[in-house]
């Protein structure tokens, strides 16, 4: 597989330094396998779980040697956690919003309804104290987490009937994971945890009404577009998505110093560069939707939206008082969005729009 990432400062320097080293040159100190969420090789998603693999592999001249197992082959796709956790892989691939069932406060590790976009979801962990926040919280588990991706603002997902008012929303079955599942639980939806690898075959026999998945790079991948004809924007629920890989804690404090910083470095990279590839990939791969296969694009009404938004901020508000550390971690978060929406305001929103009008 061949890869070109888009890179600056330090992560092109770290990376650089490893891609002029064979893994072959050193003898493999540490064997690892890598369980993951994803159907195995799917592209931006897998592929992400494969370079960082390959990228901890030759980064570190061979001594560290990760493989690399999809959904299902070595574990379920839901026993990731459970499995890096107790030692049966040294590593996982995921994204936090699954592990709700282990702690509510996981979710604002993933993505939170109207919340952080992706840029602003890296400010927040890296320089905002969100990754402090999210390793106390995995320390409980006996892992270590890190952002290994992040697919930005996804699609509002794949309907067969048209939104055009809350109501429809009213026994709507979806698949919809997280705090969206929770709000659209409360709008009248039932939601539905899928694995990607069941979401095509479940739309199109009927089980569900409705999916949700990524956006057009993932969605054309899975030919979603066989089993709906409504394609809605935008996604509310994701609306910058982080993924993760989290590390046997026991296992990464054995590592030296030097490979510890490979590892979480390497997550650095991949980080960057799985944003920087669904900003390349998804405009192309909607053309294609609209243009050779047919799909009806269409926005979801205001009326839905902020109908859907009243839930969303009061589903993130109870689970802010589900305890004290996800009471922390919501304080946290929340002040980050409001400086980030401040900023947002007269940067990103007024620059877009001038944009778009200026070129007619």
């Amino acid at each position: 597989m061949q890869r070109r990432a888009l890179l600056t400062g330090a992560g092109a320097a770290t990376l650089a330094l490893g891609a002029g080293v064979k893994p072959a040159a050193a003898k493999a100190e540490h064997r690892w396998k890598m369980v993951t969420t994803w159907p195995k090789n799917f592209p931006g998603l897998g592929t992400g779980a494969n370079h960082l693999a390959e990228l901890i592999g030759q980064m570190s001249g061979g001594r560290i040697q990760v493989k690399v197992y999809g959904a299902g082959e070595l574990v379920p796709a839901f026993e990731v956690f459970d499995a890096v956790s107790r030692g049966t892989a040294q590593m996982g691939h995921g994204s936090a919003y699954y592990w709700k069932g282990k702690s509510e406060a996981a979710q604002f590790f993933s993505s939170v309804p109207f919340g952080l976009t992706g840029p602003e979801m890296n400010g927040w962990l890296y320089h905002g104290g969100g990754m402090e926040l999210w390793r106390e919280l995995y320390a409980r588990f006996g892992l270590v987490p890190a952002a290994a991706g992040n697919t930005g603002v996804q699609m509002g997902g794949w309907f067969n009937k048209e939104i055009g008012s809350v109501e429809d929303l009213k026994g709507l079955k979806m698949r919809i994971p997280g705090l969206g599942g929770e709000v659209l639980k409360r709008a009248g939806g039932t939601p539905v945890s899928l694995p990607g690898g069941e979401l095509f075959t479940s739309l199109q026999s009927g089980a569900i009404d409705a999916t949700e998945w990524v956006g057009p790079y993932n969605d054309l991948a899975f030919g979603l577009y066989k089993a709906a004809k409504y394609y809605y924007y935008p996604g509310w629920h994701e609306p910058g998505t982080t993924l993760e890989a989290m590390i046997n804690k026991e296992v990464f404090e054995a590592l030296p110093d030097d490979l510890q910083a490979i590892v979480l470095n390497a997550c650095k990279v991949v980080n960057q560069d799985m944003l920087a590839e669904y900003a390349a990939r998804n405009p192309t791969a909607l053309q294609t939707l609209l243009d050779e296969h047919g799909v009806e694009l269409r926005q979801y009404p205001d009326e839905v939206l902020l109908k859907l938004r009243t839930i969303a901020n009061e589903v993130v508000a109870e689970i802010a008082e589900k305890d004290a550390f996800s009471r922390k971690t919501f304080a946290s978060y929340q002040k980050f969005l409001t400086n980030a929406r401040d900023w947002s305001a007269i940067s990103d929103l007024v620059y877009l729009r001038a944009r778009d009008q200026l070129e007619g």
